[in-house]
């Protein structure tokens, strides 16, 4: 009976799939004769009204060099591999758990793996340059720094193409050229410290400027004048000596004579109403100048040295509507000098030196507009040399010798033998012109402390002060001694070359207008 019931239970069962199998047919067939199939309901995690899907986990970091490779090996079998920058890196499957990443070049990429049953897993990749090739530029470097430099403590390193120099040398000279051989690998940053330059060598130039002038000038001349002699008025001159004038008209007023110059010699007869005037000079001149300006400078800073003044003189300029404007301007004159020496390597002095001797001369000045304006006789020279310290060079020297002569004559009557020698007039003018200019550099130390310092000797005593302390600042007696140790024996670089060059003074502004109050003025 159990049996039985079984195998009833069995048929029954039997019977009702083989009744849903026709079942499920006919609707298929029906669906597929009548329209589009209808799809399935999502699952239960692709419903609108689900929660979303998870984020992807965040990539792992992993970094290579260029030439080396790395064994990935992932839990699940591996599907699939996506490279995003082939250039950088590449991916090779090789095995179902593992995946090898081989390093091309230097940058950056990324590494997406797929697994079976669709998890996936992301990588940042960094390839980085090899470092052997690095490192064998950077101990070339550093030998060559060494060799260069030797025995000066410089450290190079190199981060991330960046040369960064340590360390301390003697000089800017040599920190120089190290930052020069570091810069062959990349950009250079200076971080060297330089030894405590000694003090600032001190050059002293002396300038011995001689001159004479010497000139020699003869004037002979005549000049014959009538006021009515032989009832005729007039005069016989060559023109030459400023010849005399005349002014009246006879018989309602009489003759008068006048003389701009009357030369050396003047007759007159008024009773024959002749008269002349002789012009028989004979001039010597002579000019002597000697100046000794001294000046002292640094090494490699010009210096200049001016003793004379300053002398106005009228300019015109274009004014308002064209209206000239007359101002006021100033010219030095009297002994200059500027200098610039520079030690070279070799232990000489090279001076560019320009020396000048100037003085008013009113003899061949201008009147304009009533102003007095001299002219200037100037005696200068630009050029540089090169000397040993105590050496001497004539730089410039002259030798003028000049000759004027002027002859004039009265024709035909100047021509008589003895007697035309009335009608003649001769000026001969020599001039002689001798310059010497000699500078001598000397390497100079200042005067030590307690040792007195040269001093004029005045011819006549000044009256005593009335105040019995010096107008000065206390010494060390008062104030302490001063330190002469720098603080430190070595500074950085930059700091050292901001320390040469010289500190602008600030200009000085304007004081601002005081505002007035409202209503009126103060």
């Amino acid at each position: 009976m159990r049996t039985w019931r079984w195998s009833r239970g069995v048929a029954m069962t039997r019977t009702a799939c083989l009744l849903a199998t026709s079942f499920a047919a006919a609707a298929t067939g029906q669906q597929a004769d009548s329209g589009p199939p209808v799809l399935p309901a999502p699952p239960a995690h692709f419903r609108e009204d689900s929660p979303p899907p998870p984020p992807p986990p965040p990539p792992t970091k992993l970094s290579l060099i260029v030439g080396k490779s790395v064994i990935i090996d992932t839990v699940l079998p591996l599907q699939r591999i996506s490279v995003g920058l082939g250039d950088f890196a590449e991916g090779t499957v090789i095995g179902p758990h593992q995946l090898l990443l081989n390093g091309k070049a230097a940058g950056a990429t990324s590494l997406i793996i797929w697994q079976e049953g669709g998890s996936r897993e992301f990588f940042d990749i960094t390839v980085a340059a090899s470092r052997s090739q690095a490192d064998s530029r950077v101990d070339d470097i550093r030998r060559e720094i060494e060799t260069e430099l030797p025995g000066q403590h410089v450290d190079l390193s190199y981060q991330d193409g960046t040369v960064f120099l340590r360390g301390k040398v003697k000089d800017v000279t040599s920190a120089d050229r190290a930052v020069a051989i570091a810069s062959t690998l990349g950009k250079t940053v200076n971080l060297l410290y330089v030894d405590v330059p000694p003090p600032t060598a001190q050059i002293l130039l002396k300038v011995k400027f001689a001159s004479i002038d010497r000139s020699i000038s003869t004037q002979l001349g005549l000049n014959i004048i009538s006021t009515g002699a032989a009832n005729t008025v007039g005069s016989v001159t060559t023109g030459q000596f400023s010849p005399p004038g005349f002014a009246g008209s006879p018989p309602t007023s009489p003759i008068a004579a006048s003389l701009s110059d009357a030369l050396n010699l003047f007759f007159f007869r008024s009773d024959l109403n002749l008269g002349a005037t002789i012009e028989a000079l004979e001039v010597k001149g002579l000019l002597q100048v000697l100046s000794e300006p001294n000046i002292l400078a640094e090494n490699g800073v010009q210096a200049s040295f001016l003793a004379g003044g300053e002398f106005p003189f009228p300019s015109v300029s274009a004014g308002t509507g064209g209206t000239p404007t007359v101002s006021i301007q100033f010219r030095e004159y009297g002994i200059r000098l500027t200098f610039l020496p520079t030690i070279t390597p070799r232990g000489t002095i090279h001076m560019q030196v320009a020396p000048e001797v100037s003085a008013l001369d009113f003899s061949n000045g201008l009147e304009i507009s009533g102003f007095n304006v001299p002219a200037l006789t100037t005696r200068k020279m630009d050029t540089q040399v090169e000397l040993n310290d105590g050496q001497s060079f004539a730089i410039g020297g002259l030798l003028d010798n000049r000759v004027t002569e002027t002859f004039q004559k009265i024709p035909f009557i100047g021509d008589i033998p003895i007697l035309g020698k009335l009608f003649q007039s001769k000026s001969v003018s020599k001039t002689n012109t001798e310059l010497i200019v000699i500078v001598t550099p000397e390497l100079v130390r200042p005067i030590p402390a307690g040792q007195p310092a040269p001093e004029l000797n005045f011819t006549s005593p000044f009256l005593k002060p009335n105040t019995g302390t010096e107008m000065r600042t206390p010494g060390q007696n008062v104030t302490g001694p001063v330190p002469v140790k720098p603080p430190d024996a070595a500074i950085p670089i930059e700091k050292l070359i901001e320390s040469l060059h010289p500190v602008a003074a600030p200009a000085q502004s304007a004081p601002a207008a005081a505002a007035k109050p409202p209503g009126g003025s103060q």
